[in-house]
């Protein structure tokens, strides 16, 4: 690794330590979706081969000439196929026996909810579709999408796939800012929003951070709101701009084509952090993208055609995306949204709607798992959770104490659990257990998916033995791979193929044991994993010293009990400015304003000056050793040794250091 290693990463490298090992009970073994392990032998030998057989389980207008085109590191998968995504996910179950069969619960914070058989859904996306139509949106028109967990926002994301029009999608609880950024970089034309959304019993004015977002934003030309808190937030529309969603799909045709999309058309464009500050466009296509997420959800979640699955992400990230709507629905499976947060109104709400809804598969983040288990056993304990068949996590690394937990409380002992690796840029699950052939050990993600070939790498290049750590590749392409960053194909070369030339940079460290399952350690470059969100360290400084108190600040991630990484941020202020409990509130606010409440700072720290090399870059390396309690690395490029000394004294007095 190029840096010593953090206090979180040291604490996931004795992970591989762990001696407990955990194989599937023989009855879910016997019933698995994937039970023959020459599946593994078979997708090595000919992985293109095991890719052209699942594209198979989609409904193609035509067939495909050529399963894969790569030209490093460009790739086109079932080139010269025709299909639609919208077509498989809704339409060809609305056409069959699962007519009547539920494609989307959706459960409400309030406690409010609704079911949409797949023959509703369709008339409800074709509705929505035809109201886009007569706002002028045709294939090829960016749609940006910024609401909350409702219906509507699996509808909106069905509706633009099905006539063509890529969405972009902004996490409901971005800034303004963040919004009008993402709006901007992909000159999208409609921009579909809603009067707000509920969380923990307050509205969240989603309508108003719209507005202000298109104060700037000149591709815009219609709006579109979903009427979801009514008088809680009164809302006004600019005439002849903004329409009512209600108003538009009440005079809209039940009936529409869906738009015949060549294999390598957009399906979307979804932004990540990246560490220049500037959020990268993934984007990602169709049929590839399809095959990828409709194949990892069937076998890794072991998908069985009367399930209740529930992803717990909210579709403003790749998860959502990926394991709520396109995977689940492009297999004809149930798949439920929930509006809220797990806390709200009480601390069983997970556990009261697995138990309402009889959920069999549950797919959550380490981060909900570490808060459930501060929260005690006697939450899940109250409710019926033996619907529950497999269990599933995603986000960031997990730890053992956490997957025991997770296995004893929630799984009872019984369900498997499918630690998963993968990224926004991937688009599908890329490292995984199958859960009817691989035992588990508690932090693993365990070995590659059938098809993906993974390897750690040392700075050289050259792979690591078993126990050592080093940087996560992939080497060859997958389907769902996305295709390049929106607008800026040097910097999708740059940032993830350059490092070692033919392979795919993840940016994650990791490390494999001696029977090959994977270990990851998080993030090895300043991108922050904060609760699962990715978050750029250059995004949370500039934001800071945006602030007119702020003269300098450097941000790095810190070791967090219940997030993984916390953000931690250290600030010079302007000569004359003092520092003060109030000015900390104030910054960690202003943050929240810039970006969302999530890059918000846990902690803020005032320093006169910040360790800098002589060619005057941060050295955060050493900022991370202080807030960590490490000894501290190398000082030797320091302009000045000094000022580390005093930064590191000081911390220590304040009580940070603990």
């Amino acid at each position: 690794m190029a840096n010593p290693p953090t206090k979180e990463q040291e604490r996931l490298a004795a992970l591989l330590q762990e001696g407990r090992t955990f194989s599937q009970p023989d009855e879910f073994r016997r019933q698995a979706n994937v039970r023959d392990p020459k599946i593994y032998d078979e997708a090595e030998r000919d992985f293109e081969a095991f890719w052209a057989a699942e594209a198979e389980h989609l409904d193609w207008f035509k067939r495909w000439d050529k399963t894969l085109e790569w030209n490093v590191p460009w790739a086109q998968w079932f080139v010269g196929g025709k299909l639609n995504a919208t077509y498989n996910c809704v339409d060809r179950h609305a056409h069959s026996a699962r007519r009547n069969k539920a494609a989307l619960i959706w459960e409400g914070e309030p406690g409010d909810s609704l079911v949409l058989t797949f023959g509703m859904l369709e008339k409800e996306v074709n509705r929505f579709a035809n109201a886009l139509k007569s706002l002028g949106v045709k294939k090829g028109d960016r749609v940006a999408i910024y609401l909350g967990m409702v219906p509507e926002l699996a509808i909106a994301l069905l509706a633009c796939a099905k006539l063509g029009a890529p969405h972009s999608v902004v996490f409901g609880g971005f800034s303004a800012e963040s919004l009008r950024e993402r709006i901007n970089d992909a000159k999208a034309k409609v921009l579909i929003t809603g009067d707000g959304a509920w969380r923990r019993g307050h509205v969240v004015p989603l309508k108003h951070h719209a507005d202000e977002a298109l104060r700037d934003t000149p591709s815009i030309e219609r709006v579109v709101v979903v009427q979801r808190v009514g008088a809680a937030a009164p809302t006004s529309l600019e005439p002849g701009r903004d329409f009512w969603w209600h108003e538009l799909v009440a005079q809209a045709s039940d009936q529409c084509e869906p738009e015949a999309m060549d294999a390598e058309d957009i399906l979307y464009v979804l932004y990540t952090s990246g560490t220049t500050g500037k959020p990268k466009g993934v984007v990602h296509t169709t049929a590839g993208y399809l095959v990828g997420v409709a194949t990892t959800h069937r076998m890794i979640f072991d998908i069985k055609e009367n399930d209740i699955y529930w992803c717990t992400a909210d579709i403003g990230w790749v998860t959502g995306h990926s394991y709520i709507v396109y995977g689940p629905l492009a297999n004809g499976c149930t798949t439920l949204m929930y509006e809220g947060s797990p806390d709200y109104p009480d601390r069983g709400r997970f556990w009261s709607i697995v138990a309402k809804y009889g959920v069999n598969v549950l797919y959550t983040a380490p981060t909900a798992i570490r808060t459930f288990m501060r929260w005690g056993t006697e939450w899940p304990a109250r409710h019926d959770l033996s619907s529950l068949r497999l269990l599933g996590t995603v986000g960031e690394p997990i730890n053992p104490e956490a997957w025991v937990w997770y296995h004893q409380h929630i799984g009872r002992e019984r369900c498997p659990i499918v630690d998963t690796w993968w990224q926004t840029e991937t688009g599908m699950i890329m490292i995984s257990p199958l859960p009817g052939l691989i035992a588990t050990k508690p932090g693993s993600a365990t070995k590659p998916f059938p098809g993906v070939r993974a390897e750690v790498l040392d700075a050289n290049g050259q792979k690591v033995g078993p126990g050592a750590g080093g940087y996560l590749v992939l080497t060859r392409p997958w389907p769902a791979m996305f295709r390049t960053i929106y607008g800026d194909p040097d910097r999708y070369v740059a940032q993830y193929w350059s490092r070692y030339p033919g392979k795919y940079f993840t940016g994650d460290g990791a490390k494999v044991d001696e029977d090959g399952y994977f270990w990851l350690l998080g993030r090895v470059d300043d991108v922050m994993n904060v609760a699962g969100h990715r978050i750029s360290t250059y995004e949370v400084e500039s934001a800071l010293v945006d602030h007119s108190a702020v003269a300098e600040a450097a941000v790095i991630a810190k070791a967090h009990e219940l997030k993984g990484q916390a953000i931690a941020a250290f600030v010079t202020l302007k000569d004359g400015i003092p520092p003060s409990e109030e000015l900390k509130a104030a910054l960690r606010q202003h943050v929240a304003n810039k970006i969302g409440a999530i890059a918000r700072p846990e902690e803020i720290f005032f320093t006169p000056e910040l360790p800098k090399t002589r060619s005057a870059k941060i050295m955060r390396r050493l900022l991370r050793d202080i807030a960590e309690g490490r000894l501290l690395g190398d000082t030797t490029t320091l302009a000045d040794p000094a000022v580390i000394s005093k930064l590191k004294q000081q911390y220590e007095e304040e009580g940070k250091g603990e």
